[in-house]
């Protein structure tokens, strides 16, 4: 373990840097995951991102996903950067169109995406209401379209300079925060959780019995598509990037299909963003505990969320930090959908010492809510993070 940090206040950035290292902070970091634009148009009106970790005290995390197409790819963002759509700066080419068009009369806002390949059109639908959004239809129908994926698809690789512009902007005030990038029109980092929102979840799990080879080739393909973004990360100030997904979790497969079909790939990616200079976080919504010590040899320098039971999760954070405090950093723990609603501002500080009480010696731990939220009363999130700020080293 590092020596702990003097007792001088720090920076919120070099607070949570500090619980990413596994060093000690001058106090427990507490900050939030994806910042969920209902929340703010509900609760707090006409406020931006920094209003909201201003008016709560919470640790501030800006988010950049800044991508662009290889060079010599022939590819680009269509429609252009800046244009105000929600499918917007999505990498296509001569051998890659991707349309669109909304779907009138449906219950949730449906948008149906078309794209053109040299020898076969895909077609792919996604819903979305106030509070998020979701595939309605899956991309890949035919287990032959990975092909089409592995061939035509457009790499996105990292817009260092667009980073660093975000990070100059932040200064010490907030952690930049990014992921590897999953498919454009609606995916996620990690390879299994890419591969599942591509072609089903549970027919992914049936493939892994039913014909083994070809999900090692669709896990190929989305390995080295995420390759060559992590391998393009080299001198970009993000201070952490996201890996994995809640389809690789203990409530969803078996440690043996995590072992065989999840780790190789995710760990390869993992590794190309450590070598080039960036902090990883593996994201884990659902349940972690038999896969602790599986988790945190991916080489990753954190891990999330730690979904408690009470969530649908499992985690118990006093034997997290026994079985693998020492490798990694902590990250969340904490059960928001109770004590950010329905509980009073006694018992959510309550909460915040019990997970400090069972997590936070020695530092190399940040306490968050698992995942999202969409509802919270104020008066809570300022119990959440008042009584963080006095849980002092």
């Amino acid at each position: 373990m590092t020596p702990p940090f003097s007792r001088t206040p720090l920076t919120p950035k070099q607070r949570l840097i500090a619980a990413l290292d596994r060093q000690v902070p001058d106090r427990l970091p507490v900050t939030t995951h994806h910042l969920m634009r209902y929340y703010l148009d509900k609760y707090i009106p006409g406020r931006t991102r920094d209003n909201f970790f201003a008016t709560f005290g919470l640790d501030p995390i800006v988010w950049t996903a800044a991508t662009r197409a290889a060079e010599g790819s022939g590819a680009g963002f269509d429609p252009a950067p800046g244009v105000a759509s929600g499918d917007a700066r999505r990498l296509t080419s001569d051998t890659w169109r991707i349309a669109s068009r909304e779907v009138p009369g449906a219950e949730n806002r449906t948008t149906r995406f078309t794209i053109t390949t040299p020898r076969k059109t895909l077609t792919m639908e996604l819903q979305a209401n106030a509070f998020t959004s979701w595939v309605s239809e899956r991309l890949l129908k035919e287990k032959t379209d990975i092909d089409l994926l592995g061939e035509y698809a457009p790499v996105p690789v990292c817009d260092v300079a667009a980073v660093n512009a975000v990070a100059e902007a932040q200064g010490e005030n907030a952690l930049v925060r990014g992921a590897i990038p999953g498919f454009d029109l609606y995916g996620q980092p990690g390879c299994w959780q890419d591969a599942c929102v591509l072609f089903g979840v549970e027919e992914m799990i049936l493939e892994t019995f039913d014909d083994p080879e070809w999900v090692h080739a669709f896990l190929g393909i989305l390995r080295d598509r995420k390759l060559q973004y992590a391998r393009s990360l080299g001198g970009a100030r993000y201070d952490l990037i996201e890996h994995g997904g809640g389809d690789a979790s203990s409530t969803v497969i078996s440690p043996k299909v995590f072992d065989e079909f999840v780790a190789p790939y995710d760990r390869a990616v993992v590794a190309a963003a450590r070598e080039a200079g960036q902090r990883v976080v593996y994201h884990t919504c659902g349940g972690m505990m038999p896969l602790l010590e599986r988790l945190a040899e991916l080489g990753t320098n954190a891990l999330e969320t730690f979904t408690p039971r009470a969530m649908g999760g499992d985690a118990d954070l006093t034997e997290a930090k026994r079985r693998i405090g020492d490798r990694v950093c902590l990250i969340g723990g904490f059960d928001q959908n109770r004590f950010f609603t329905t509980a009073t501002p006694e018992e959510t500080r309550a909460e915040v010492r019990r997970c400090f009480r069972a997590v936070g010696a020695g530092g190399g731990f940040i306490l968050s809510p698992s995942d999202h939220f969409f509802e919270a009363a104020p008066a809570l999130l300022h119990a959440f993070a008042d009584e963080a700020r006095q849980c002092v080293y």
